[in-house]
C-alpha cells in the first residue's frame, strides 16, 4: 500500500467503476473521510460508512450507477496535487472543471472543501483532485 492515501482511494474508486462493482473499501484517514463526505454531498456516491477495526478503520463506499448499462456517476476522478509535485491555487485562480459541471476538491486552511465553497469563503489551497 502506498503512503498517498488519497491516490489509493482514487485508484480504488476508478477500478471499481471499471468493473462496475457496487462497494469499494479503503483505509480511513481524515482526508479520505472528508473526500467521501464531499462525494456524497455532491451526489457522486450513494453513501459511505466507517468500519472500525483493531489496527485501522476502513471506509466502505457504495458507488452510484445509472441505467441498464450501469453507467457510473463518477466519469473521471483525477489526482492533481501529488506528493512529488504540489499544486496550489488562490481563490481567484481555482480551475473550473467542465465549465462548472464537475468539482474541484481543495485542501484549505479551513479543511477539505469543493471549489464552490472555497470561492464563496475566498480561500485558496492545495488542489487535490477533479471529479466529473
Amino acid at each position: 500500500m502506498s503512503n498517498d492515501t488519497i491516490a489509493n482511494m482514487i485508484v480504488c474508486i476508478r477500478n471499481a467503476n471499471l468493473t462496475k462493482v457496487k462497494t469499494v473499501r479503503f483505509p480511513a484517514t481524515n482526508s479520505t473521510r472528508s473526500i467521501a463526505k464531499i462525494l456524497e454531498e455532491e451526489g457522486f456516491i450513494e453513501h459511505w460508512r466507517e468500519i472500525p477495526q483493531a489496527s485501522q478503520s476502513i471506509i466502505s463506499m457504495t458507488l452510484k450507477y445509472q441505467g441498464r448499462e450501469r453507467t457510473p456517476y463518477i466519469t473521471t476522478l483525477r489526482r492533481i496535487s501529488k506528493p512529488g509535485l504540489r499544486v496550489y491555487s488562490n481563490h481567484k485562480e481555482i480551475p473550473k472543471v467542465l465549465g462548472g459541471l464537475g468539482i474541484v476538491i481543495l485542501s484549505t486552511s479551513q479543511g477539505i472543501m469543493t471549489d464552490r465553497q472555497a470561492r464563496e469563503k475566498q480561500l485558496g489551497g492545495e488542489v487535490l483532485c477533479y471529479v466529473w
